[in-house]
């Protein structure tokens, strides 16, 4: 059994966890999921990592889960509390110093044309969830975004990065380049959509248990 820290990706909440969440403490695990203080002005990368850390308390053996632009927070996390392993779930993958308002044009990030915002994120799953999830939105206007990010290399931590063979915001084959230009492996692939938390709660839920 782990403890598994699930970090929410930009305007989201730890809502978008909370059928995976249902599965993993169903199967005994412990689950640390909270809000980051995304509609802060004055919150940072630093503030973010508190956050976390302040919930993960004296909880240790810990799987660190970044989606999508929770993939710039997860690994301050991993390598601040020397976690188990660190997954990055349809991510953004930072670089050194790189900012999260200039992660877009770095890698080539081109948006989908002729998609609605709900196909681009939430193909796939079940109607109820997709208009749940409107309440659950929040704006992000924290500081991180122009931020360096702040290490100076990948923490020393094993690392998964799983995609969405379905994520129609990141498709796959623009996160097969990105995670093999930045992170030099292939990345695994599970069916579901950028929200594939949503939309494949089991499946994800045992892939991460494989993982361990």
């Amino acid at each position: 059994m782990g403890t598994f820290v699930l970090i929410h990706g930009g305007g989201g909440s730890a809502w978008d966890f909370h059928l995976l969440e249902a599965e993993l403490t169903g199967r005994g695990h412990h689950v640390v999921s909270v809000d980051l203080p995304i509609e802060d002005e004055k919150a940072g990368f630093a503030e973010h990592v508190e956050t976390v850390s302040n919930a993960i308390g004296d909880h240790d053996d810990l799987v660190v889960l970044g989606h999508s632009y929770g993939g710039f927070t997860a690994p301050l996390v991993a390598g601040k509390h020397s976690a188990r392993l660190l997954v990055l779930l349809t991510p953004m993958i930072p670089k050194p110093g790189e900012s999260p308002g200039d992660w877009w044009g770095n890698t080539g990030f081109e948006s989908a044309t002729g998609l609605t915002e709900e196909e681009q994120f939430f193909n796939g799953v079940p109607a109820d969830l997709v208009a749940e999830a409107g309440s659950h939105g929040r704006n992000q206007v924290s500081a991180e975004w122009g931020q360096p990010w702040p290490l100076q290399m990948w923490p020393d931590v094993p690392t998964k990065v799983l995609i969405g063979r379905d994520d129609q915001f990141f498709p796959p084959e623009f996160q097969r380049r990105v995670v093999q230009d930045r992170l030099g492996f292939a990345p695994d692939e599970i069916d579901g959509s950028h929200s594939v938390a949503l939309s494949h709660p089991r499946e994800l839920a045992d892939r991460l248990e494989s993982y361990l």
